[in-house]
């Protein structure tokens, strides 16, 4: 899901299509530009899809084709529909996210639904926009994006350098990447024969960074801990330059060679 990342707002635009209300809102956040698009029933009840600017690009075709397919349909005929109603579908696929596209029939009339589901759990989430409405949708889509272009655009600078730690006979290695889910943080631990790594989210680090200092603050008021200070050679924090790509992790130098070369993980 895209959370609440210093979410900015930059345009919306609402449509009345029947009874139903339709808000397209672009927003922006670290991970770049998106548009949702929530649907307000007449009973009030709301629901919303999330596309990337490049995926609201290409539902704005795919509503062109829906809606010529659907002018080219005759009179609705209860006797001729197919066993599921449907009438067309298309599917659309970004990173971690499909999107299923249906032109259906019921007593009710003819609409497209679009699904919205997330591979690796996560709920199901759909809109129902009225056949007669699509053209009316392509054309505020089309709007938007003619405003603010198709690029998804997401973090643009440089990435902070990676840090090596020495603790004992232990290794740490903190870089940052960056892949199609956004930034993270890859914390390896490394000693002779063994060595594993975590995948940490930027989103969380706040939370990571709370729970350490909520510990180092118990630790210090229980009297228990080591001290940091006047470590000797073995217990060495430093500085390392890293790659400064801004698209992959950043890299320890070749004093300390990084034991996980490749960082581009996914991100959950």
């Amino acid at each position: 899901q895209h959370g609440q990342q210093s979410e900015q707002e930059l345009a919306t635009k609402m449509l009345q299509i029947q009874s139903k209300r339709f808000y397209l809102d672009v927003k922006q956040n670290r991970r770049g530009r998106f548009i949702k698009v929530a649907e307000i029933g007449a009973d009030g009840r709301r629901s919303q899809i999330f596309l990337a600017l490049s995926t609201a690009s290409e539902f704005r075709d795919h509503l062109s084709t829906f809606s010529d397919f659907y002018a080219s349909l005759g009179p609705p005929n209860p006797e001729n529909v197919p066993d599921d109603g449907k009438l067309k579908s298309e599917m659309m696929v970004k990173d971690n996210r499909r999107y299923y596209l249906d032109l259906k029939e019921n007593s009710r009339g003819r609409f497209l639904r679009v699904s919205q589901t997330i591979t690796r759990g996560g709920p199901r989430t759909q809109i129902a926009i009225p056949a007669q409405g699509m053209i009316e949708f392509r054309d505020a889509l089309t709007d938007l994006l003619e405003e603010f272009g198709i690029d998804d655009g997401g973090f643009k600078g440089d990435l902070p350098e990676g840090r090596y730690m020495r603790v004992d006979n232990k290794n740490f290695y903190f870089d940052i990447g960056q892949n199609n889910r956004g930034i993270y943080m890859r914390i390896s631990e490394v000693k002779t024969n063994f060595r594993t790594a975590i995948t940490v989210p930027e989103k969380s680090w706040s939370r990571f960074r709370d729970i350490f200092a909520d510990y180092c603050e118990k630790m210090k008021e229980g009297g228990g801990g080591v001290s940091m200070s006047g470590m000797g050679p073995g217990n060495v924090m430093s500085d390392v330059k890293g790659s400064g790509s801004g698209q992959q992790a950043s890299s320890p130098s070749s004093s300390q060679p990084n034991p996980n070369p490749n960082l581009d993980s996914n991100l959950i």
